[in-house]
């Protein structure tokens, strides 16, 4: 991937340019550089300003789609030795991670699920039964009926894992420009360039990290995707004494559910807020706020009257199959496109950007990624 000396001027180049510095983006530049390449990041606004620095999370290989758990396996070995790939823990904790059923039938379906993954030779998820689960969450709710649990899953914080990968790829080499939003890319004889906030930027390749806003990118090389931005709310509680050492998710509604060392509990799932694109911002619904927390009353009755310390909405991209875009362009060449991660990209980022990688630099992945094809939807 060497890149030409000569540019045109006031054009900056490198081997690639990955468009995005969430993390993600951050992630895939930082696995580019170990592999040997020049790599600039483009951030239209600030790294983690959106989905990856204000999810709620979750290292989550439970509940995946099938076509993610190679992916989210591969993905939690990594989380689990972090230090050694960025020099920090991400504040990784390895909880274990459980998804509550609250009735018979939901149990049932828990049940077919860890029988289909097992007769696909994965082990990861184990049915638990009523009992079980009161011994791992003591002031669960007495309707809950059982439950799958993930025991090497866990929790960490989202800013600090984005600034632990930009970290680790800046101390190698690469330049992350922030407020820097990529307008438009074009090829140019073998290498592309991007133009962002009055410069030009010139690569051999180029990878579109860039979240709610990479359709956008997609659709400028023949590309288009019906991805959707969706705004992901997030609430904090007061501070309530220890009672909950796993993430919690519910089987038939939106809930992710944690409590930190400090005592606070953050409360999330999916649900969803409103979008204000040109503004780049999500809003607080406070309707969809209200039934998430009695989400999380109804599970944990304890917790009625407990304040809340703030909420907040970051915007990510949906795809209607609720799994991402991991694929190589099929219009444009050395174009990777890394997205629509559905409000589950988080945990899988470390084996992706690695992946990103693999695709820049020999057009393949080990691991299974034609799932992910940007041309499914067509």
């Amino acid at each position: 991937m060497a890149a030409s000396s000569i540019y045109a001027s006031g054009t900056t180049g490198s081997d690639v340019i990955v468009i995005g510095g969430g993390f993600h983006g951050l992630s895939s530049a930082l696995h580019l550089a170990r592999a040997g390449a020049r790599v600039t990041v483009l951030e239209a606004e600030y790294c983690g300003r959106h989905a990856s620095g204000v999810n709620a999370g979750g290292v989550r290989t439970l509940g995946r789609h099938v076509a993610e758990v190679p992916l989210a396996l591969a993905s939690r070995e990594l989380w689990h030795r972090l230090p050694e790939l960025v020099g920090d823990t991400a504040g990784f904790v390895p909880s274990g991670q459980i998804k509550l059923a609250e009735t018979d039938a939901e149990l049932e379906l828990l049940r077919a699920r860890v029988a289909d993954l097992n007769q696909r030779g994965y082990r990861h998820e184990v049915l638990i039964d009523a009992a079980t689960v009161r011994t791992l969450l003591p002031a669960v709710a007495p309707h809950v009926t059982g439950g799958i649990w993930a025991a090497d899953d866990g929790h960490a914080l989202p800013f600090r894992a984005v600034t632990a990968f930009r970290r680790a790829a800046q101390r190698i080499g690469v330049t992350v420009h922030e407020g820097m939003r990529a307008d438009a890319l074009r090829r140019v004889g073998e290498r592309w360039e991007v133009t962002a906030a009055g410069r030009c930027f010139s690569a051999e390749y180029v990878v579109n990290a860039a979240g709610a806003w990479a359709s956008g990118i997609a659709k400028q090389v023949g590309e288009p995707v019906p991805e959707e931005p969706v705004a992901l709310l997030l609430t904090i509680t007061h501070r309530v004494p220890a009672f909950c050492t796993p993430v919690v998710g519910a089987t038939g509604r939106p809930l992710s559910f944690k409590q930190f060392d400090n005592g606070t509990v953050l409360i999330g799932g999916g649900v969803r807020g409103s979008v204000d694109m040109a503004a780049r911002n999500g809003e607080v619904d406070f309707a969809q706020l209200a039934s998430n927390a009695r989400t999380a009353i109804n599970l944990f009755p304890h917790l009625r009257g407990v304040g809340i310390n703030r909420s907040w909405a970051g915007i990510e991209g949906f795809m209607p199959d609720g799994i991402p875009v991991i694929s190589p362009s099929r219009t444009a060449p050395k174009l990777v496109h890394s997205f629509g991660f559905s409000a589950h990209g988080f945990e899988l980022a470390p084996a992706v950007g690695h992946i990103v990688a693999e695709l820049v630099t020999s057009g393949c992945s080990a691991l299974p990624v034609e799932p992910f094809r940007i041309d499914r939807f067509h």
